[in-house]
């Protein structure tokens, strides 16, 4: 592995991608701690104290930290992913989204423009929200969190947050286009990652006043380790179907005969149904959170962790999205006709529509498989959270996330290594799949 790390310098290019990474995730996490204009942050803060593992602790999470703080990040990449979801799903009914999917790179970046578009509309929409909801709050000392409330703190936040949200939008597509990984994916990695040292000295805190014993404490650890076993284990599951390829003779040249497979994933959405299920239970519950009105201070108690509505949810937009992302990134029709072209073929299944169908059934069967695990996985926080007290970043959402974004971001860098003639991280070479 050291090695392997050593071979990154001789590599300018992947050198070049993994700075440019880190720079932007550094501007990331220094735009976090600017504050958005006449708010009180000590009170802001104190009040987000007292909601650790509610909703809005979840949400401050997946922003880093940024709402806490009402910085000018406070919004995250929630904004974006809520808008391409609802793009994705627009694709499927709208024949002329449907017509710009299929054009290939222009489509996509038509695409991609509207999913900005509908981001800004997205972040207005809840910075009018928030900003509302700010005029009557107070800290738990009864100090106001506004300074100066009125239309002209209204304007400003909601300017300010939605700028900032573009921000990070844009700062989530150069690292997708000039580093490594997944821009957004690492965004939300990065927020995880930098509040996992305070939730540890809030654990130790606990244990130290009493209210957290040593045994929970190792068992945290313990369930921690085997959460992680597991997505790795899990993560790296492939169910590989046979090909086998006829022979054929070109000019003076016989091609074909080989064997070999096509590896499906168990997870084949990886962390994305989480990430989208999060997005679509925080969007409504964040309004409502802000905003003084009965029903939704209701709708906003419902959703909180822990409770039965709340994990229903959840767990239903998890299996959708495992679904309905393996359906977008992998058709099988296209598969079984360019095997089909190549002279590939499933032992005992006909070239064609049967093997495309066949395809769709193992697919379907292990799809199911890898959302339960999923399933099973993010609901770990709620449980601990209920039971033990423990801080949010210890759940089976954010591991899974953290463990799922860094092996991605590893194989990546590998990939760029391979293609170089350059050793791996492990000695055996890549990170292999488990059959």
């Amino acid at each position: 592995m050291l090695t392997g790390f050593q071979n990154i310098g001789k590599i300018p290019e992947l050198k070049r991608r993994i700075i440019t990474t880190l720079v932007l995730l550094a501007v990331y996490r220094i735009g976090v701690h600017v504050p958005t204009p006449g708010i009180n942050t000590e009170a802001l803060a104190a009040f987000f104290n007292a909601a650790q593992g509610t909703l809005l602790g979840m949400f401050n999470m997946f922003s880093g930290g940024a709402l806490m703080n009402l910085s000018v990040f406070a919004l995250g990449i929630m904004p974006y992913i809520s808008a391409s979801i609802i793009l994705q799903l627009l694709t499927v009914v709208i024949p002329h989204l449907e017509r710009l999917k299929k054009e290939g790179q222009a489509g996509q970046k038509k695409i991609t423009q509207y999913t900005r578009y509908g981001t800004v509309v997205l972040s207005t929409i809840q910075g009018f929200g928030i900003a509302f909801g700010l005029e009557g709050m107070t800290g738990p000392g009864g100090e106001a969190v506004v300074m100066d409330p009125g239309w002209a703190f209204r304007l400003i936040t909601v300017i300010t947050l939605t700028a900032g949200t573009a921000f990070i939008m844009w700062l989530g597509e150069q690292i997708t286009e000039r580093g490594i990984g997944n821009g957004i994916s690492l965004i939300i990695f990065a927020g995880i990652v930098a509040g996992m040292p305070s939730a540890t000295g809030n654990t130790f805190r606990l244990l130290q006043t009493g209210e957290i014993s040593i045994f929970v404490i190792l068992m945290l650890v313990v369930t921690m380790v085997l959460v992680v076993a597991f997505i790795t284990f899990a993560e790296r599951g492939q169910r590989r179907i046979p090909v086998q390829y006829a022979k054929r003779v070109v000019g003076r040249r016989m091609y074909g005969g080989q064997t070999t497979h096509l590896p499906l994933k168990i997870n084949t959405s990886g962390v994305i149904p989480p990430i989208f299920a999060s997005s679509i239970i925080m969007f409504p519950a964040t309004i409502a959170n802000f905003v003084s009105v009965p029903w939704m201070q209701s709708v906003s108690a419902a959703l909180m962790p822990g409770r039965w509505l709340y994990m229903l949810l959840y767990v239903a937009f998890i299996v959708f999205f495992c679904y309905f992302y393996t359906a977008v990134v992998f058709n099988p029709i296209d598969v079984a006709d360019n095997m089909k072209k190549h002279g590939g073929f499933i032992p005992g299944i006909r070239p064609g529509k049967p093997t495309a169908e066949y395809i769709d059934k193992v697919l379907s069967r292990i799809t199911l498989g890898g959302a339960v695990y999923v399933s099973l996985v993010c609901v770990l926080p709620s449980i601990l959270i209920q039971r033990f007290n423990v801080p949010f970043y210890f759940g089976g959402t954010a591991l899974m996330i953290v463990v799922g974004v860094a092996m991605d971001t590893v194989a990546q860098i590998e990939a760029h290594m391979l293609t170089r003639h350059y050793e791996g991280f492990l000695k055996k070479g890549r990170t292999r799949g488990r059959a």
